[in-house]
């Protein structure tokens, strides 16, 4: 590129890592720190060389062919990147990078903590509590999920996958089963505590009594947690997902909890965030986080200094090291 980079950061970031991507380049922080709106991406495709975007934007279609020869990289803030129109974005001359590897350990954390509050009802008793509800002990009183040495299904076997694998086994003696795209090598399976691989989703869903989603969102898994799944899970079972939104249905998902088969769900994302269906309202045995998979004050600047390291590689002329398109 000739002369000093034009780059856009499309959200707020951590002040640290803002900091130093004012090094490479003439930086534009936009402001206010809201998903950009489909004329504000039109105006940006003809005007920087490099935009750094996160999971919240929504990118137009006609974004891509309007950066063609302009645009040179989108250095998107977060592992997920469906987002983004990979296909648009080869046919126009656009890289794409993301930042994996460095949010594992605390979306897992998440993870379960969304299981365990779920399982023991944590939200439900902490809203009694906070409005004055609380009668006291009792031997039936919010009577929950035991965890320890329950059977744990794992879909998407990748570093989130299997983190969140080794937490359940190794700190709650949790069995692990899992589905995966592909075959997982079996030192791998075995390091993430003795994790046995099915062959469906469906196999997992009637062996576990929690099942927990980290595999990718896009296409190939809108939808894939329907009526079917939930229908071979086991009655009381819960639900977790840290993953996206779109590989739940939703609507398959009230289904399941309106007619008493789900024992509840922790869910960290959503169809259409941040917008949400009223009927998650409705059911107190869904705990509701409003997407803190990565929320933590390291992993945030450790995502933004891994879209750093891609941009800096880009601009010297290398190939970014988290090269997806």
């Amino acid at each position: 590129m000739a002369g000093r980079a034009k780059i856009l950061v499309t959200r707020a970031w951590p002040e640290a890592v803002e900091a130093r991507l004012t090094e490479l380049g003439a930086v534009t922080f936009r402001a206010p720190d809201t998903p950009m709106s489909a004329a504000e991406f039109i105006d940006a495709a003809g005007r920087y060389d490099a935009i750094l975007p996160t999971v919240s934007d929504v990118i137009p279609p006609e974004f891509y062919p309007a950066a063609k020869g302009r645009l040179r990289l989108l250095a998107s803030y977060g592992v997920g990147y469906n987002h983004i129109d990979l296909d648009a974005a080869r046919e126009n001359g656009i890289t794409v990078t993301n930042t994996p590897g460095v949010l594992t350990d605390c979306t897992a954390d998440l993870a379960m903590g969304l299981l365990l509050a779920a399982a023991r009802r944590i939200g439900e008793g902490e809203r009694e509590t906070r409005a004055g509800h609380w009668a006291g002990w009792r031997p039936t009183h919010m009577i929950g999920r035991k965890v320890s040495g329950a059977t744990l299904g794992i879909v998407g076997f990748g570093r989130i996958g299997q983190a969140m694998a080794r937490r359940a086994h190794y700190g709650f003696g949790m069995e692990v089963v899992f589905q995966n795209r592909s075959t997982v090598d079996p030192d791998v399976a075995r390091a993430a505590g003795n994790a046995r691989q099915l062959a469906s989703v469906i196999e997992v869903a009637k062996a576990c009594d929690f099942l927990s989603l980290h595999c990718p969102g896009g296409a190939e898994t809108a939808g894939l947690i329907g009526a079917e799944v939930l229908a071979a899970m086991k009655p009381g079972a819960i639900l977790v997902n840290t993953a996206r939104g779109d590989v739940v249905d939703e609507d398959a998902l009230f289904a399941a909890l309106e007619r008493g088969h789900l024992g509840g769900a922790g869910l960290d994302v959503y169809c259409g965030e941040p917008a949400l269906d009223p009927r998650f309202l409705e059911h107190d045995s869904l705990v509701l986080a409003p997407h803190l998979g990565s929320a933590t004050e390291e992993t945030r600047a450790a995502m933004g200094h891994r879209a750093i390291d891609n941009l800096a590689a880009f601009l010297a002329g290398a190939i970014p090291p988290d090269r997806v398109v």
